[in-house]
């Protein structure tokens, strides 16, 4: 029996169909799981609409074949990609199967779940209202069929994300905001600029978990490509990839992430081959812009990742670059080796897990691929410098991984001097050896250089904050704030700079939208403590104070509620309150950094400073803007010190000591 092509067919005849969270919609062609569209091929598509238009029925491969390809020129093995896809579109696996069925020998089956006697019709309307997010790929009308975007709000072009160049203890510092949460009126949220988009994480359609950092990789790069057009808002990788598997729809999405459009999709890397699927939705609606589906050669992958960002430029209709103006692509080799590019990818994949040591090898292996790869060169420097500050290896071992940082940072600028992410590395391995100075022009240079790459914003926020620089500091993070809107560290980093310039209410408030979203890491919940407690302290505030020192964990409690009680009228609960920290020798020598801040907020700053000469490279580079600290900052012991170690004299830190910010806010304890 011969079925007609599915493409043939009526496709307001049948009903949308739901089951579980899952909804087919037969008139719109799209597959909704959790009110989210699955990027499907159109073919895809067809297959699952003939097996779920006759649930429990067996049809044959043969039957398949014909009826949605008619036969012609089609493999079994196209069936089986299609079958494998579909299955992780609607959320199941193979061995497991609740819809989809292999009959072995004989073809698939559809098979609807057991319906409860309370449950709903199956037969549900999809409104228009409702259209779900990144709808299935299917032939776009003519653009002038759309209605023309709206002009470009001037300014809103912005760069990749995160960039960890840091894996610091105070990397810990929490800060993450949703859209309801965002620091302006609750009442009148800023809508999304017309010419803003996030790229949400490509899925991974290769059914090897080996890949995904090749879907991720994939992913940022289109980031990295979009970011580069003017007048173009593109979301950064932490905050979009968020949505890794969200079930939040469109306009969820992009209220949260504060944009217009969603760029979704899928990745197959199959031998040479690889397959994307891709749609670009409006948010607001979930409705179509525009889809393509790409089967190329691998060889041919920087040409499609091309395409595919000019096709999305096209139809947000962003003004091009001037005539003879190319974008730069420094994230790709210049000798055009996929082997060199995947290699740095998965360099990122390592990066982006804070593996700083296996992210050098991938490094490393890039730049040995292709010499002339900058970009890895300058990765391979960030990634060398931060094992040998942060990881706690032998001596000997951190001076040869910082001899390696300098000769790659040396290099990518060499090859690139125009590449901010070099000047970058270069100022990190400035800061790392307490060269303020150096550090400071390189990061200056280096935001000159790439004012929207969120890399080195982020990176060059942790510098100037490291040589005092506080109104740079914070110019970086409100910048990487609409870059990143939920990228956690960069909201706690910032209430912290408005802390040490004494704006309180300011950071409290970003404090609070930090709180707001859930926190992964356990460490992160104690940093925000830490930050609630320094805050009351400033405030004078000893009842509050004490109660964030009570919730941190029990081993490391004392220092905590000794450094609360220095601000209380008892004087001598608080000389009871240091001895019981100082007693327990091995909370008190796991950070020496706490006991100077106990010392310095007492004024005692011959003991302080004898703390400080224990402390961690990662807690001296941050001395420069620490409001307890800086309490000594006019004390002949502090400047000598900082003098010796190569930090900046602390009277030019534009940061406030906590005294300077109680008198500021006319603070009295209480």
């Amino acid at each position: 029996m011969r079925y007609p092509p599915q493409d043939a067919m009526d496709p307001s005849t049948p009903a949308p169909l739901a089951f579980d969270d899952c909804t087919i919609d037969f008139a719109g062609r799209r597959l909704l799981r959790g009110g989210i569209g699955q990027p499907l091929e159109p073919k895809a598509f067809a297959v699952l609409a003939l097996l779920a238009g006759t649930p429990g029925r067996v049809f044959t491969r043969d039957e398949i074949l014909d009826a949605v390809w008619g036969h012609r020129h089609v493999t079994p093995g196209v069936l089986n990609r299609l079958m494998t896809l579909l299955r992780h579109a609607l959320g199941e696996d193979a061995k497991v199967a609740r819809y989809l069925h292999t009959v072995h020998g004989v073809g698939y089956r559809f098979d609807l779940p057991e319906a409860t006697p309370d449950a709903p019709s199956r037969a549900v309307p999809v409104p228009a209202s409702q259209a779900p997010t990144m709808p299935v790929p299917v032939p776009v009308p003519p653009a002038a069929s759309h209605p023309p975007v709206a002009r470009r709000r001037a300014g809103d072009r912005h760069g990749m994300p995160r960039a960890m160049w840091w894996l610091l203890p105070l990397l810990a510092l929490l800060a993450v905001a949703g859209w309801q949460w965002w620091p302006h009126a609750p009442s009148a949220p800023k809508p999304a600029p017309e010419r803003s988009i996030a790229v949400l994480p490509l899925v991974n359609a290769s059914n090897d978990k080996g890949q995904q950092f090749f879907s991720d990789g994939l992913s940022e790069s289109l980031i990295n490509s979009l970011s580069r057009f003017g007048g173009l808002k593109v979301i950064g990788r932490d905050s979009a990839f968020q949505f890794r598997g969200s079930r939040d729809d469109s306009r969820t999405i992009g209220r949260k992430l504060g944009v217009s459009y969603l760029l979704s999709g899928s990745v197959q890397h199959v031998g040479d081959v690889v397959r994307i699927n891709a749609a670009l939705t409006r948010a607001i609606d979930g409705s179509t812009l525009w889809a393509e589906h790409y089967d190329r050669p691998y060889r041919n992958l920087f040409a499609l990742q091309d395409e595919i960002a000019s096709a999305v430029i096209g139809a947000l209709q962003v003004k091009l670059l001037s005539p003879g103006e190319s974008v730069r692509h420094d994230d790709r080799p210049p000798s055009g080796s996929i082997e060199a590019y995947n290699a740095y990818l998965q360099g990122l994949k390592h990066w982006h897990d804070e593996d700083f040591r296996r992210a050098s090898e991938y490094m490393a292996k890039a730049v040995q691929l292709d010499p002339g790869y900058a970009m890895a060169w300058a990765h391979l420097s960030g990634s060398l410098s931060t094992v040998a500050t942060f990881s706690n290896e032998p001596a000997e071992a951190a001076r040869q991984h910082m001899d390696e940082a300098r000769r790659a940072a040396d290099q990518a600028l060499q090859l690139a001097p125009g590449l901010g992410a070099a000047h970058a590395a270069r100022a990190y391995l400035m800061v790392y050896s307490f060269d303020h100075r150096g550090a400071l022009a390189e990061c200056r240079r280096a935001v000159q250089l790439a004012p929207e790459d969120g890399t080195v914003l982020n990176g060059c926020g942790y510098v100037f904050a490291q040589v005092g620089k506080l109104r740079e500091a914070i110019r970086s993070r409100q910048h990487l704030l609409s870059i990143e809107p939920l990228y956690i560290i960069n909201y706690q980093q910032y209430a912290k700079l408005l802390l040490a310039s004494g704006r309180l209410d300011e950071a409290e408030k970003y404090l609070g939208t930090a709180e707001s979203l859930p926190q992964t890491n356990a460490h992160w919940r104690y940093s925000s403590l830490f930050l609630r407690m320094a805050v009351a302290l400033a405030r004078g505030d000893a009842v509050k104070a004490m109660g964030s020192a009570l919730q941190m964990p029990a081993k490391y409690r004392d220092p905590y509620t000794a450094l609360a009680a220095q601000i209380g009228p008892d004087r001598a609960a608080a000389d009871t309150a240091l001895a019981n920290a100082l007693a327990g020798k091995a909370e008190a020598n796991a950070d020496p950094h706490l006991i100077a801040q106990i010392y310095a907020l007492r004024g005692d700053a011959g003991h302080a400073v004898e703390w400080l000469q224990h402390a961690s490279a990662a807690d001296l580079l941050f001395l420069p803007t620490d409001p307890f600290i800086l309490n000594l900052r006019d004390d002949p012991r502090f400047i000598a010190f900082c003098e010796r170690i190569g930090l900046p004299p602390p009277g030019e830190s534009e940061a406030l000591s906590i005294d300077q910010i109680r008198a500021a806010n006319g603070t009295r304890n209480r």
